[in-house]
This record gives structure tokens, sequence and C-alpha cells, in this order.
């Protein structure tokens, strides 16, 4: 099988699963500054080691990123952005690790990683930040993660009503460039422009996002949505994340996007068999 077969293989066979099973996207920042792990996977080795820990504990998908979207983070340039990324999804697809995503906004380092093997393009800017990231979602023929993510929080704003409407555009725009509706997946950006209540919101109201009939993807992992309500730093926030992202499943969320994979997995388990009476799915 050529590489391209083998990569939408597992580009499919992603996509398909998460129509049906809820999914673990293992978070893996090489980067010096992320808010939670930042300089703990900045080497080629230990970034290949924790990719392997992550998928052996549980992880259906590796979110690779090379810069920090933390609020006041320092942007990276394309080279660093592609010397801290590139190398390690290559190694991982030639080992036949995967499925990769690249969590990146720019459409260069988009193009690369899926030349390397990355199956699914995970930009935080909803496709929004750079003109040309739609149209490298379509050549390469990747899935996609669109966030909502209007650029900066406004209390005063419908964040509903704001958010519809962007996923609306994001739809206008893929169809456009040739995006097909079943390589699309929407995250509603919790962390992102929102004020500590929109954050909420939108949790409360994933019904929304998924009138777009596509998988919704949620990441809370750590994040100071958390910490603010309870009061906790970065390292004691597990409880919360887990507390969050099972309320968030209750309400549809296919994709959970995670820092602590193996304790997810578990929660998931105990969360099917008292939903579904399914520990499997």
């Amino acid at each position: 099988m050529s590489d391209t077969a083998r990569r939408h293989q597992l580009r499919d066979e992603m996509l398909h699963t998460a129509e049906k099973e809820t999914l673990l996207m293992g978070i893996l920042n090489t980067t010096p500054d992320s808010f939670s792990d930042g300089g703990e996977f900045v080497t080629t080795d230990r970034a290949l080691e924790q990719a392997e820990t992550l998928f052996a504990d549980g992880a259906d998908i590796i979110d690779i990123g090379g810069e920090s979207t933390r609020p006041g983070a320092v942007p990276v340039s394309e080279e660093d952005e592609r010397m801290r990324t590139l190398e390690l999804v290559s190694i991982l697809f030639d080992r036949g690790v995967g499925p990769i995503s690249i969590d990146t906004y720019k459409a260069a380092i988009a193009r690369d990683a899926a030349a390397a093997g990355a199956v699914l393009i995970n930009d935080v800017w909803g496709m929004t930040r750079d003109d040309n990231m739609a149209a490298t979602v379509a050549a390469t023929q990747s899935a996609v993660v669109i966030t909502y993510n209007r650029g900066e929080a406004d209390p005063t704003v419908d964040i509903i009503d704001d958010m519809h409407q962007f996923f609306q555009r994001a739809f206008e725009t893929a169809r456009s460039v040739g995006i097909p509706n079943e390589h699309i997946w929407l995250d509603p950006g919790v962390g992102f422009s929102k004020t500590l209540e929109q954050n909420f919101e939108v949790l409360r109201r994933l019904d929304v996002v998924q009138s777009f009939d596509r998988p919704v993807l949620v990441g809370l992992s750590r994040k100071s949505i958390i910490g603010l309500t309870l009061d906790q730093p970065v390292d004691q926030r597990l409880a919360g994340t887990l507390g969050a992202h099972l309320a968030a499943l209750q309400r549809g969320a296919r994709i959970l996007r995670v820092h602590d994979v193996r304790e997810h997995a578990d929660a998931i388990k105990m969360f099917n068999l008292i939903q579904n009476g399914d520990c499997d799915g």
C-alpha cells in the first residue's frame, strides 16, 4: 500500500469511528511554553516516547502541536514550528503509529504535515487566520477540526447565535473549496475568545453545534475554565477535567482532546457502561 493510500485509510477509519464511538485525542505539545506541559517533550526522543505512551494508554489520535495557543504566548515562526513537528509526524507515520493530527493554524505547516503523514488538521482559528488554510485542507484531502474562535472576547455578544453563524460561514467556505462535510469535525472552542460564562454557555448548548450533523470535539483538559472555577493550579485539575468532559459526552460530544489519556479511557468505559450498557463502545 502506498503512503497516500495508507494515510487515506487511517483518515477514513478515524472518521468512521467518530460517527459511532467516543474517541480520545492525546495532546502532544513539542513546545517550551505550553500552559500545562511546556518543555517536557521538546526533544524528538521524548516526544516519540510520549506518543507511544499516549497510544498505549488508550489514545485514538495524537494531536501534535509546535506552537502554544495559550493567551499571551509568543508567536512561533513557520521554520521553528516545522522543526518542532514534522520530523515527529514523519517518524510516527513510518512506524505505523497513528492516526496523527497536526495542531496548527498555518496552511504551510498543515500542508507539510499532511505530506509527512498527518491525516487531521486541528485549526484553533477555524480556517479564518490563514487565508490559504481551507484550500490546503481540500488539496491535501485532510480531515479538519474547525474551532469556533471569534478572535476576541465580547461579553455583550449572543455567544450561541455568534457560534452558529461562525460555523455556517465555515461550511460555506468548505463547500467553496471542495472540503467534503464528512471530513469536518466541530469544536465549540472553550477557552478561545470567550468570557468564563460564555465558555460554560457553549458547553451547555452543544446541541447547537450538533445541529450541523458533524462529530463534536471538546477540549477542556486542564484549562483555565477549570482552574478559575475550582481555584486550582494546572497540576490539580484532573478531577475537574474529567467531570466537565463527562458532562460534554452526555451532551453529545464525540471526541475529547486530553492530556491524561489513561484516566479518561477509564472514565469513558464507566460512562458507556452506565449510559449504554456497553463498556467497549
